[in-house]
């Protein structure tokens, strides 16, 4: 998350700033925040997560939509995943239609700054999505996939993958990306003791 919030402003107020900017801000409980830019093994895991997920669900149901779609968590937020998945016919709240509202994954290719807004306000807002049944952190730093999912009953599990043969299983979308895949052309830096 970048810094700068500018003050007190409404959803509409937001929403009307945000579409008619150049860059993208986040909006939380009345502030707006202007979103940083990735690096380059930002942008191929992203290229490489969109490219497995378009190409497992391509004409089925659901489909992958990349960071410059705005996904409305509640009345008062609204963020820019990495990655959402979403399932179904498009929900649209407003005349025009360019808020997603009915995640069922959403990834985050963490930065090192913006790992911890990923994994504790995003975590938090983004387990109160009804539709959401998986939310995915990707590492850029280390083979590293952390994957948070909402089975049934509603209690959220977590379960990492650590290797380059281990694969990625999404059941709530049914399919599977091997990491070899998600990491693709990505130069991780050697591990630092």
């Amino acid at each position: 998350m970048a810094s700068n919030p500018i003050s007190e402003l409404t959803a509409e107020e937001y929403l009307a700033l945000d579409r008619a900017a150049e860059f993208r801000s986040e909006f939380l409980h009345g502030r707006m925040f202007a979103m940083a830019g990735g690096s380059t093994r930002h942008s191929l895991l992203q290229r490489n997560l969109l490219g497995e997920l378009y190409m497992a669900l391509r004409g089925g149901v659901c489909g992958p939509f990349g960071s410059d779609s705005r996904v409305m968590v509640s009345d008062d937020a609204y963020v820019y995943p990495d990655v959402t998945v979403v399932c179904g016919k498009q929900q649209s709240i407003d005349q025009n239609s360019d808020l997603l509202v009915d995640p069922v994954v959403i990834f985050e290719v963490l930065s090192p700054s913006t790992e911890k807004y990923d994994r504790s306000v995003k975590s938090r807002l983004y387990r109160t999505i009804d539709s959401l049944q998986d939310y995915i952190l990707v590492s850029q730093e280390e083979i590293y996939v952390e994957q948070f999912t909402r089975p049934p009953n509603g209690v959220w599990t977590v379960r990492d993958y650590l290797d380059l043969g281990h694969e990625l299983r999404i059941d709530s979308i049914g399919v599977s990306i091997p990491l070899r895949r998600i990491y693709d052309q990505v130069d991780i830096p050697p591990a630092t003791e």
